[in-house]
C-alpha cells in the first residue's frame, strides 16, 4: 500500500520502505545530491511538514540534524503505515518564495558605460585577468550571486555584451544550522567536514546546471554575502567572527598587513562547482566586522560615494546594514535587529511565500478592508511588510498606543477569524524591538556623522523587505526617519546588482576594494548612549527628523 508524498508542490506516491529521495526522483523533482543517494554527501536535504509519524527515524547519517529536517535517502516510509498517510516536505523553495531579484531605481553614477570584465577574448585566446585560460570561440559567460542568510540569487550574464541571460532564486538551504548569522557560526563550530559549506554547493549546483548556458562557457563567479555567509561558502573558518570584535579571519589578516584586501579568491575547481575548471570564483571584500561584501556591493550599485547628497541606505533584515554620508565621509555599521520582520518568533508570522498577508488596511472600525496574499491563495500568516502595515494601521485607528498595547485591554487582534491569524501583544513586542534596534543604529551613526536625521537627502531602502515595505506605515511606528516622500526610495535587491556590477567591471571591482579601506565602521555597543536610544525606538511612534538627542 502506497502513502501520497508532497514535496515542493509535487505529489506522489511513496511505497513502504522506498525512500523520499528515490520517490522524489521518480516524479521528475530531485532533491540536490552529489552522493547519489547513498548517505555520504549529507546534502539530500527536506524539511518535514507533517506526516513524520510515518517516516522511518533518524539514521546514525542524519545525527547532525535537528528539528524536522531529514536526509531525503535516509528517510523511508514505515511498512506499518496506512493507506491514507500523507508526507509533506520541501527541500527548496523558488517560485513560491518571494525572493527580490533585481533593483530599481538605481543612481546613473551606478550605471556602466561598457563593460570592462576581468575575462575577455583575444581571437580564440580565452583570458582571465590577461593570461590564457582556455580556447575557443563560444560565448563568455560569469554569476553574479547574492548569498543571503535566508535566500540565495545567481544571476547569469553575457560578459561581452553585459546582457542578463537568466537569473535563478532559491531558500539557502543552510537553515538546519539556525536561521541567523551566529546559529551557523556555532553549528559550523561544533559539526566538521563543513556541511553547511558543502549542502549550499549541492542545492547552487543544481541551480547552475539548469541555467540555459553550458557549464563551460562560465569563467567567474562573483559572490556577495554577509561576512559569514561569504567566509562558509569558501570553507573558511568563521569562528572568529562570532567574538568579538567579529573580525574574519581575512579581516584580522589585512589589518595585520598579511593581506592586502578583504576579498577572496578560489577556483571552481577547488570549490567543486560546475563552471569551466579554470574559472575563478571571487568574494567581494568586507567592509568590517558584520558589514560584510553584500554590503559593500550595495554600495556599487547605489554610489553614495559619488554623491554630493548626504545618503543613508538601510538595508533592512535579521542583520540590517547601515551607510551614511557621501564623497566626503562614509560611516557604515551592522544592527543585530533579529528575525522578526522576516516572520519569525511572531506568532502568525512567515517568510515571503504563496499564503503570506503581504499588505493590508484597516478601516475605522478595525475591521480589514484590504488585503494581498502572496500567491493569490488562502492566507496562513502575515509576512514582514504585512506586519509592518499592521502596526501602522492599529496606531493609525488607535488599536495600539506608542507602547505597544492594545487600548481595549484585549491581548490580540484577530486578523481572520475563520483561519485563526492572531496579532498578539507579545508579537508587538518582539516587532519594536527589532525596528528599535534598526532606528537606533541609525540614530549613533548620525550623531558619530555630526547631523541630524532631517539632513539626510536621500534614504535608500534595500533588500527585498525595503522593496515591500510601505513607507507611511514604516515612518509611523519609527521603523524609519520620518522625512519627506520624496527622499525616500526603496531599490530592491542592490545587492545582486552591485555583484553583477563588479563581475561586468573590472575598474569599479578595483574602486570597491579601494573604497572600503576608508569607511569608518560605528560599533554600536560601544556607544554609551545605545540602550537610550534603543529604549525611545522601541516606541511606536514617529522619528525626528531632528531629534534633538542625536548631537547630544
Amino acid at each position: 500500500m502506497s502513502a501520497e508524498l508532497r514535496l515542493n508542490g509535487m505529489t506522489s506516491a511513496l511505497a513502504p520502505g522506498e525512500s523520499l529521495f528515490a520517490a522524489a526522483a521518480r516524479a521528475g523533482a530531485p532533491v540536490p545530491s552529489s552522493c547519489r543517494g547513498q548517505g555520504k554527501c549529507r546534502e539530500c536535504l527536506v524539511e518535514i511538514a507533517s506526516g513524520e509519524q510515518w517516516l522511518t527515524p533518524r539514521s546514525a547519517e542524519e545525527q547532525h540534524l535537528s528539528g524536522s529536517f531529514r536526509l531525503s535517502c535516509c528517510t523511508r516510509l514505515v511498512p506499518s503505515a496506512p493507506a491514507e498517510a500523507a508526507i509533506e516536505a520541501h527541500a527548496l523553495r523558488r517560485a513560491a518564495l518571494r525572493v527580490e531579484q533585481a533593483a530599481v531605481m538605481l543612481p546613473a553614477a551606478a550605471r556602466l558605460e561598457r563593460p570592462d570584465p576581468a575575462v575577455r577574448r583575444d581571437g580564440d585566446r580565452i583570458l582571465l585577468d590577461g593570461h590564457e585560460i582556455a580556447r575557443g570561440r563560444g560565448p563568455l559567460h560569469g554569476l553574479a550571486m547574492d548569498l543571503g542568510t535566508t535566500t540565495v540569487v545567481v544571476r547569469c550574464v553575457d560578459l561581452e555584451t553585459g546582457t542578463v541571460v537568466a537569473t535563478s532564486a532559491f531558500e539557502n538551504p543552510q537553515r538546519f544550522g539556525g536561521t541567523d548569522v551566529m546559529a551557523r557560526i556555532q553549528y559550523d563550530t561544533d559539526h566538521p567536514g563543513r556541511l553547511l559549506q558543502r549542502t549550499l554547493r549541492g542545492y547552487l549546483s543544481r541551480a547552475i546546471a539548469e541555467l540555459p548556458v553550458p557549464a563551460e562557457s562560465i569563467f567567474e563567479l562573483v559572490v556577495a554575502g554577509n561576512s559569514t555567509m561569504r567566509d562558509l561558502f569558501f570553507g573558511l573558518d568563521v569562528r572568529s567572527i562570532g567574538q568579538k570584535p567579529y573580525w574574519s579571519s581575512t579581516e584580522q589578516e589585512y589589518r595585520e598587513g598579511r593581506r592586502a584586501t578583504t576579498a577572496v579568491e578560489a577556483t571552481a575547481k577547488s570549490l567543486r562547482l560546475p563552471l569551466h575548471p579554470a574559472a575563478r570564483v571571487y568574494g567581494l571584500p568586507l567592509v568590517s566586522a558584520h558589514v560584510g561584501a553584500d554590503a559593500a556591493a550595495c554600495l556599487l550599485a547605489l554610489v553614495p560615494h559619488r554623491s554630493d547628497e548626504l545618503v543613508a541606505i538601510m538595508d533592512i533584515g535579521t542583520n540590517t546594514e547601515l551607510f551614511l554620508g557621501n564623497r566626503q565621509k562614509l560611516l557604515a555599521a551592522s544592527c543585530p535587529a533579529g528575525p522578526a520582520f522576516e516572520g519569525r518568533a511572531i506568532r502568525c508570522g512567515m517568510p515571503g511565500l504563496d499564503g503570506a498577508i503581504a499588505h493590508l488596511a484597516l478601516d475605522e472600525h478595525g475591521a480589514v478592508c484590504e488585503r494581498e496574499v502572496i500567491g493569490n491563495v488562502a492566507p496562513e500568516g502575515i509576512c514582514g511588510s504585512g506586519l509592518v502595515d499592521l502596526l501602522g494601521e492599529l496606531r493609525r485607528i488607535g488599536r495600539l498606543n506608542e507602547l505597544g498595547r492594545f487600548v481595549d485591554g484585549t491581548e490580540a487582534f484577530l486578523v481572520d477569524v475563520q483561519r485563526g491569524i492572531a496579532f498578539h501583544e507579545s508579537d508587538v513586542n518582539e516587532l519594536a524591538q527589532a525596528k528599535a534596534a534598526n532606528i537606533a543604529g541609525l540614530v549613533i551613526v548620525a550623531k558619530h556623522y555630526g547631523v541630524a536625521l532631517d539632513s539626510i537627502d536621500r534614504l535608500y531602502l534595500a533588500g527585498g523587505f525595503g522593496r515591500h515595505l510601505d513607507s507611511a506605515a514604516a515612518r509611523r511606528i519609527g521603523l524609519i526617519p520620518d522625512l519627506p516622500d520624496e527622499r525616500i526610495i526603496t531599490v530592491g535587491n542592490a545587492a545582486i546588482e552591485g555583484a553583477t556590477i563588479a563581475l561586468l567591471s573590472l575598474s569599479r571591482r578595483r574602486e570597491l576594494e579601494q573604497l572600503v579601506r576608508g569607511i569608518g565602521h560605528v560599533q554600536l555597543e560601544t556607544d554609551p548612549q545605545f540602550f537610550d536610544h534603543f529604549v525611545s525606538g522601541c516606541y511606536l511612534s514617529p522619528v525626528g527628523p531632528a531629534r534633538p538627542e542625536v548631537l547630544s
